[in-house]
């Protein structure tokens, strides 16, 4: 048998013990990458698996390609408008919250473990960062939901903190191992990783989505493929121009995912399983390095940090900054919490024995214990805090899905998927009652395992889903009238005119998307205008109505058909 035969095997069989630890992880409430760091102790040298793996060298190249894999696929989920609402607090939180938490961890560390300040301040820039892959893992799989501001805070952050914890890192190890004189071409190192990394990832992306949009492969499964391949060019161009690879390719997993591109909804589901898999394989290699008898040594030593890093560092580290952006107290205390360390540690700690400093397995033994104490308390009480500090919402809507039929070739038409939520502002009425904009054919509803005859009459009930045929200019518009009764829909509102069909009730029209109008609830667009145009109404007439501006857009046989609807700040 060849040596790859017998790596093949160990590691399908690794990877399948991975897979069912997932549901263990559930039933004890421990987050998954525990389950999967436990897996991997398991299986080496001072398991029953009795695997002997001390190869530094190919646990970080491992553990970086899946960190990449991992933080694109996070980049593909995250929609920009989570960016434009948290990236001052998510910034200030991945640069000053990283170097303050470094900074009072590392001081602790070096007197907990009786060495040196610049021994202790390299420990402290090791755990300063939160970790991605634990994060969107926790947040995306806890069983509770929070608001939308707080969850993609703290995404953000744990996406775009790790360039600032390598560059202390590696400029700290630069300074230990090398002599490098601190200064100006620290401050440069720094500076290249952020600036290079996002024109690279702006650029990749930006690229990206034209090439995957004009190539026309004729194997529909290799787009998944390409989008893969594209996302690690970024990564590669960015970490061999001298910038951060890992924020490269979540900029140009962002742009691509807020983009429309060809067979999207199966690009996402294939991205979605590489990043689980890169999960799988990088904590159970990170389980595989550590001889778990070596962490007792370090036990109480490690223990103390974590409590440092947990109760002190972070929260110093973020209460300035958020008490600036106006969370209030209970949010930053959450945000304290779920400051997750995982495997980004874990490989920033490899740097120390790929440098050969003296001492470096000390130094990767406590991060790695620090780190399994992060994630096992912080990870699996995340729910019970969250309720205890009053942060759970309902469970909002299941995210629409855009249905990919090849037949429809380049056809300027999608179908999407609505699955219901409790409080969907849909639920419990009916179609003709949901407002939707002129244009939109409801093709389908499916209740379990029924196929309801979509009718105007027609009652749809929480947990329906909904298959809807529509422009892609107007799905913005429909996504509101499917939404959470919980959000806000005027803030939502796209900046373009409304279509809706004459027959719209005004009280159907405020339910779907919160415009108000100073007339008679009961009474459609149709008898508005007919009455405002006194009986009258002609093509593109149009009335005021406060903030609101309605306008005639078909008539037929002197009824109004089709009426525009243009939210005005001023009366034109």
């Amino acid at each position: 048998m060849f040596v790859i035969d017998q790596i093949i095997f160990l590691a399908a069989i690794l990877i399948i013990f991975g897979i069912l630890s997932s549901k263990l992880s559930a039933r004890l409430g421990l987050p998954l990458l525990v389950m999967f760091l436990i897996v991997g102790m398991l299986a080496g040298e001072d398991g029953p698996g009795g695997i002997v793996f001390d190869n530094a060298q190919i646990a970080h190249a491992l553990g970086s390609l899946a960190l990449a894999i991992i933080l694109f696929d996070g980049g593909l989920q995250t929609p920009i408008t989570s960016i434009k609402q948290v990236w001052k607090p998510a910034s200030i939180l991945a640069t000053l919250g990283v170097l303050v938490t470094a900074m009072i961890t590392g001081v602790a560390a070096a007197y907990i473990l009786n060495t040196s300040l610049l021994y202790g301040l390299l420990i402290g820039a090791i755990v300063s960062s939160t970790d991605a892959a634990a994060v969107f893992s926790l947040l995306r799989n806890a069983g509770i939901h929070i608001n939308p501001r707080l969850k993609s805070t703290l995404e953000i952050e744990s996406a775009t903190n790790d360039p600032m914890a390598i560059f202390l890192t590696v400029g700290l190890l630069e300074i230990m191992v090398k002599g490098l004189e601190p200064g100006t071409g620290l401050i440069m190192l720094f500076v290249q990783q952020i600036g290079i990394g996002t024109l690279t990832g702006l650029a990749c992306g930006w690229l990206s989505i034209r090439i995957i949009n004009h190539i026309n492969l004729t194997t529909f499964g290799l787009y998944p493929v390409m989008v893969a391949a594209l996302g690690l060019l970024s990564f590669g161009i960015a970490a061999n121009l001298g910038g951060s690879g890992f924020l490269a390719i979540f900029i140009t997993g962002v742009v691509i995912g807020n983009s429309r591109f060809v067979f999207q909804r199966s690009t996402f589901l294939f991205h979605d399983g590489l990043a689980w898999l890169g999960q799988i394989i990088m904590f159970v290699i990170l389980g595989l390095l550590i001889n778990p008898s070596s962490l007792i040594d370090v036990w109480f030593e490690g223990l103390m940090i974590a409590v440092v890093l947990t109760f002190i560092a972070r929260p110093i580290s973020v209460m300035p900054a958020l008490k600036f952006f106006g969370f209030n107290l209970r949010e930053i205390t959450l945000v304290s919490w779920v400051g997750l360390r995982g495997s980004v540690p874990i490989i920033l700690a490899i740097y120390p024995l790929i440098y050969g400093l003296p001492g470096a397995y000390l130094i990767f033994n406590v991060v790695f214990f620090v780190v399994l104490i992060s994630a096992t308390i912080q990870g699996s009480t995340l729910p019970l805090v969250a309720r205890a500090l009053k942060l759970t919402e309902p469970a909002p809507s299941t995210p629409a899905a855009t249905l990919e039929i090849t037949t429809l070739g380049n056809v300027d038409t999608e179908i999407v998927e609505y699955k219901l939520g409790e409080n969907s502002r849909a639920a419990g009425r009916r179609l003709s009652q949901m407002a939707l904009p002129d244009g939109t054919v409801v093709a389908m509803i499916t209740r379990e395992t029924q196929v309801i005859p979509p009718r105007g009459s027609t009652l749809v009930q929480a947990g329906d889903h909904l298959f809807i045929m529509m422009k892609p200019h107007i799905r913005d518009f429909v996504d509101l009238a499917c939404s959470s009764m919980t959000e806000n829909t005027q803030e939502n509102l796209p900046d373009t005119e409304l279509f809706l069909k004459g027959h719209t009730k005004v009280a159907d029209l405020q339910h779907s998307y919160g415009i108000k109008l100073p007339v008679d609830s009961y009474l459609s667009l149709h008898d508005v205008l007919n009455q405002a145009l006194g009986g009258t109404p002609t093509k593109d007439a149009y009335q005021v109505f406060e903030n609101v501006t309605l306008f005639v857009r078909d008539i037929v046989d002197q009824r109004v058909t089709t009426v525009g609807v243009i939210m005005t700040p001023e009366p034109l």
